[in-house]
Formats: C-alpha cells, sequence, structure tokens
C-alpha cells in the first residue's frame, strides 16, 4: 500500500494561503527550495486539486526555460514535469504536462490509488486534502511553517468528525525561521 504524505508551507496562524491567494509569505529559501525540489524527485505520483494545479500548471512547465531560471529552478521544472500526476476537479476539461484528470468522486480514487503497488503519493491542496484527513487517509502530514501570521486564508487542517493521533518523526530548521515537523498518523 502507498503511502499518502500532506505538506504544504504553512503560517504560523496555520494557512496555506493568506487572504486573496497571497503566497508572497512563503517564498522559499535555496535550502528550502532544494527540500521541495528533493520531495518533488522522490514522489511517486502527485494529488492535485485544481486551484493548487492551475497555480503551479501555470509556471513550472515553461520556468525552467526562462532567461532567468537558476539552475534550481531548471531542476525543479524537470521533476515537476517528469512526475506524474493526477487531478481532482470537476471544473477542468483538460489537463497535461504528465497528468490526468479525475472528475469522479476523489475519495474513492484516492482510495484506489493508495492500495496500487508505485511509490509513495503527496496530495497538494488545501481542499482536496481536507476531503482526504477527513476520510482517514493521509499517513504522513509534512507541515513546513514560516514564521508569519497572515491573518485567515486557506487553512492547512480542516474541521475532523474524529481525533487523528500523530507521532513526530523530523524536525529541521530552514533559514529564516522556518520549521519542517513531519508526522505520521497512528493507525
Amino acid at each position: 500500500m502507498r503511502k499518502l504524505t500532506y505538506g504544504m508551507n504553512v503560517s504560523l496562524d496555520g494557512y496555506t494561503a493568506a487572504p486573496g491567494d497571497d503566497l508572497g509569505w512563503s517564498v522559499p529559501s535555496g535550502e528550502l527550495f532544494q527540500w521541495w525540489s528533493d520531495r518533488v524527485g522522490a514522489t511517486g505520483l502527485a494529488l492535485y486539486g485544481r486551484r493548487l494545479w492551475e497555480t503551479m500548471s501555470s509556471h513550472w512547465p515553461t520556468a525552467g526555460q526562462q532567461r532567468d531560471a537558476t539552475p534550481a529552478d531548471i531542476e525543479f521544472a524537470h521533476r515537476w514535469l517528469d512526475m506524474p500526476k493526477v487531478v481532482f476537479s470537476s471544473r477542468a476539461r483538460a489537463v497535461e504536462w504528465n497528468a490526468r484528470l479525475v472528475t469522479g468522486d476523489a475519495i474513492t480514487e484516492i482510495r484506489r490509488l493508495k492500495a496500487d503497488d508505485g511509490g509513495p503519493m503527496d496530495i497538494l491542496g488545501a481542499t482536496l486534502a481536507g476531503a482526504a484527513m477527513r476520510a482517514g487517509l493521509i499517513d504522513v502530514y509534512a507541515i513546513v511553517t514560516h514564521p508569519v501570521l497572515v491573518g485567515g486564508g486557506t487553512p492547512f487542517f480542516t474541521a475532523l468528525d474524529a481525533r487523528v493521533n500523530l507521532t513526530l518523526v523530523e524536525t529541521r530548521t530552514f533559514p529564516d525561521g522556518v520549521v519542517l515537523t513531519r508526522y505520521e498518523t497512528r493507525h
């Protein structure tokens, strides 16, 4: 069975995006960017919600070809393009860049994907992850906390019907006071 990880940048007050989908507070240091790039390189399958898919697919397919692209940008862009992706959306009509579209029940498909053979899966996008969280499908939480309070926006966690017990398995400090905490779900 494949492991499903939910990991994103989070403000100290628990948001993945500030009001207006502002992500400007989460610009990574070089070291953190490399950590995210290595995660993408190790991901067997990425599960995207529509909004985050639109953000990522509007930038990364051509980011490595820009005149000002750094070697790290080029590496991330190649890894992102190579990584298999599933996009969950009832609004999108088509997806590209090594992705396939699922318009049906996300939880049923995520359960099916978890039961398949293959490398680890990442779930990306707070709304999609929230549905998987409520269904008890997330095995690992990778919370990259930035020392900023944004006051509202898109929350990392969703309301749950039952408590989820976690075990801390990793902590790491990055430049600028950013802290990774990684937890595994105790079943």
